[in-house]
């Protein structure tokens, strides 16, 4: 999903990596990076909320497949006139067939739990994806984390727990999905990380989308539930329409700013689900919930200031 890696969990969690930045950025570029990053994160919030919404009376499947193939057609749209046909031609299938199936798994253990829990509980412990994917860095890649970042890891942890704390009042299952939610976006970054030796950005975009909206496509003929309303198509075309937007924004941010002051802007989003958590379903985080959800983003943030110090040239 993003080179650097930009940690964006949510169902609208870009399903990509963004494309290549130079380093050298004038001070106008960066600000236009910062405007379009905060564009594209102020979008999923809607589309979570959304989610939301139609999972009180559609089935996950039909929620999934609208998801995917809205974000197919817009991704389609942006990248299908450069890359024609190349789009297809991946040198590792399996991986990207591999990687796309676990970002479908975790959308679809997001949606289930997204409707049982508040919106902004479900965005903090989404955004434990960096601190697992630290943990699995080393196992998988090979990759060497020192104590500061292990010491993150651990504090980021710890600060999961207050959100997810006994007494909390949130429902068990919806938890646990959360949290093999976020481990399975962590696997498909490390994935994501491995192929883009092998793969242009562009091709693991459209791969991850056309798997997703296929598999779900399958499965509408035993699951499929009518719109009852305009409401609800409009909610429906939503889900595509401002993941893929909101997914265009985040990469052509990317691409306009450095990554040091892009990527951490992507924990606006937990501002946006606030609001929207308050304004559609009268939900507002406790003190413990901002505290641990404080505790996970200072953790994530320190872990992307260790691993730019550890890739910065010497």
């Amino acid at each position: 999903m993003l080179p650097r890696i930009f940690f964006q969990r949510s169902i609208g969690a870009p399903i990509t990596t963004p494309l290549p930045v130079s380093a050298a950025r004038s001070q106008h570029d960066a600000l236009r990076g910062i405007l379009l990053m905060c564009g594209g994160v102020s979008m999923f919030p809607f589309m979570n909320a959304a989610v939301k919404l139609l999972g009180a009376d559609y089935p996950v499947a039909q929620i999934v497949w609208a998801r995917f193939t809205g974000h197919l057609l817009v991704m389609l749209l942006v990248f299908l006139p450069q890359y024609g046909r190349r789009l297809l031609a991946t040198r590792r299938p399996a991986v990207q067939i591999g990687r796309s199936l676990l970002m479908l798994v975790s959308n679809m253990m997001f949606v289930v739990a997204i409707t049982r829990v508040p919106l902004a509980t479900a965005s903090a412990i989404g955004f434990t994806s960096p601190l697992i994917v630290t943990a699995l860095s080393v196992p998988i890649l090979h990759e060497s984390v020192g104590i500061r970042r292990w010491s993150a890891v651990v504090i980021g942890f710890a600060g999961a727990l207050l959100v997810i704390r006994p007494g909390a009042g949130l429902h068990d299952l919806a938890v646990l999905l959360l949290l093999l939610s976020s481990g399975a976006y962590a696997l498909y970054q490390i994935a994501t990380r491995w192929v883009s030796f092998y793969d242009d950005a562009a091709i693991g975009i459209i791969f991850t989308a056309l798997l997703g909206s296929l598999v779900m496509t399958a499965t509408l003929p035993f699951v499929f539930v009518m719109p009852r309303s305009a409401l609800d198509i409009l909610l429906f075309a939503s889900l595509g329409l401002l993941g893929g937007a909101g997914h265009y924004l985040v990469i052509r941010a990317f691409q306009s700013g450095p990554a040091a002051v892009i990527a951490p802007l992507g924990y606006v989003e937990l501002i946006g689900t606030t609001i929207l958590g308050y304004a559609i379903f009268g939900n507002f985080p406790d003190l413990w919930t901002w505290i641990g959800a404080a505790i996970i983003i200072a953790s994530g943030l320190y872990i992307a200031f260790r691993e730019r110090l550890r890739s910065a040239p010497p």
